[in-house]
């Protein structure tokens, strides 16, 4: 099977089904409608599925033999940020927008999955198509994962649409490529007054920055210099006018770094941090420290594969290298369970003014890279089921 060929056939379903998706953005644990659809496109290409977590659906196409059984899996939920490109598909709910492209992820996983049902006479394995919710609060793939409608993968693939790299490439090397990702939030706990009598007063905000602060010496002084480690605070709430001091400050923040005995420990060296700085200035302290993912590391077989795979697709040209990166997702938690790749498909183009961020409010893509992130699947699964797992 010519693979992108096949895959381009369905141009018009893919842009037309990418489009619909990115008009109709649902924050994580709400993506009723987009799990509606997805359901309806399976149920026309009589591919049988099963629902799980509630927005979620797994569903499976049989080939000629029980084994191997091979995952393919997307996210489906968008984020809480308002599109303001001007775009003839712009986002119709208002401070939703797919800016992290999981509206191409579907699609891909929807169209590989239309290719591999006319193609089925192809297949020497099982299929199971993951569509997966609540990624960006990182609580999805555990949902699934629990409900033991995958405990029988030999190798799963997954993949993430890539503004850092032009489209028409793939990156899919072996080793790390997400660090960890933990969440925390703290309160700092003060004592409320007039804002012109500091001397009454335990200012909760003049705390917090010093907690700020303090949480880098963690990073400057006290791991590895040739580790990663990012302990970034995004937010600071406190007060409601000019001359008050609120009682409490809350603050939140993420932490990363690809070292898994140090992502064990962080979470209690910044409690320590916490603790001491908020004893120093008469202050108390709440912590949660929540969703402690893996790092996001692909295996060294399935990566060789998978490289293969993209040179079939699109020649040794299109198969790149990428560095490891700061991101989090916890399709770590599959890889933690099955061999399986993770790949970046590059969705860069300039002359389309597709060169934004993920997560940034004019995020677009190059819709050519969804034919060549739903070719990865078909050529991978075609490859893998001729493995010994």
């Amino acid at each position: 099977m010519d693979v992108l060929s096949e895959v381009k056939k369905h141009r018009e379903y893919a842009i037309d089904l990418r489009r619909h998706f990115h008009r109709h953005p649902e924050l994580s644990w709400q993506e009723f409608e987009t799990a509606k659809r997805i359901r309806q496109e399976l149920t026309d290409m009589g591919i049988p599925y099963v629902e799980v977590a509630g927005t979620g659906t797994v569903a499976t196409i049989q080939g000629d033999r029980e084994k191997p059984v091979i995952g393919l899996r997307c996210d489906i939920d968008a984020l809480p940020i308002c599109e303001v490109k001007d775009l003839p598909y712009k986002s119709e709910n208002p401070g939703v927008m797919h800016a992290c492209g999981h509206d191409a992820h579907i699609t891909m996983l929807l169209l590989a999955a239309k290719v591999l049902s006319e193609h089925a006479d192809q297949l020497h394995c099982t299929v199971k198509l993951i569509f997966q919710p609540a990624e960006e609060n990182m609580s999805g793939a555990e949902k699934i994962l629990e409900s033991g409608l995958v405990d029988d993968l030999d190798t799963v693939a997954g993949m993430h649409i890539f503004p850092y790299l032009p489209a028409g490439t793939i990156s899919v090397e072996a080793g790390p490529r997400y660090t960890s990702a933990g969440f925390m939030k703290i309160k700092i706990i003060g004592k409320s007054g007039h804002g012109a009598m500091p001397q009454f007063v335990v200012d909760p905000i003049y705390v917090g920055c010093k907690v700020v602060d303090a949480l880098q010496s963690l990073v400057s002084r006290e791991t590895n210099p040739n580790d990663t480690v990012v302990i970034s605070v995004c937010t600071f709430h406190s007060g409601s006018l000019p001359n008050i001091f609120d009682q409490t400050a809350e603050l939140s923040g993420t932490v990363r770094t690809f070292n898994p005995q140090l992502a064990k420990e962080l979470p209690d060296m910044i409690e320590r941090v916490i603790k001491n700085t908020c004893a120093a200035y008469r202050a108390d302290y709440e912590y949660d420290y929540y969703v402690n993912i893996p790092a996001t590391v692909n295996d060294e077989r399935c990566s060789a594969l998978a490289e293969n795979s993209v040179r079939k697709l699109l020649g040794e040209e299109g198969l790149v290298k990428y560095t490891k990166t700061p991101g989090g997702e916890d399709f770590a938690f599959f890889l933690e369970r099955t061999p399986g790749v993770y790949a970046f498909v590059g969705c860069r183009n300039e002359e389309k003014d597709c060169v934004y961020s993920l997560h940034h409010d004019h995020f677009d893509l190059d819709e050519e890279s969804l034919f060549c992130g739903a070719a990865f699947y078909v050529q991978y699964l075609l490859d893998a089921q001729q493995e010994q797992w």
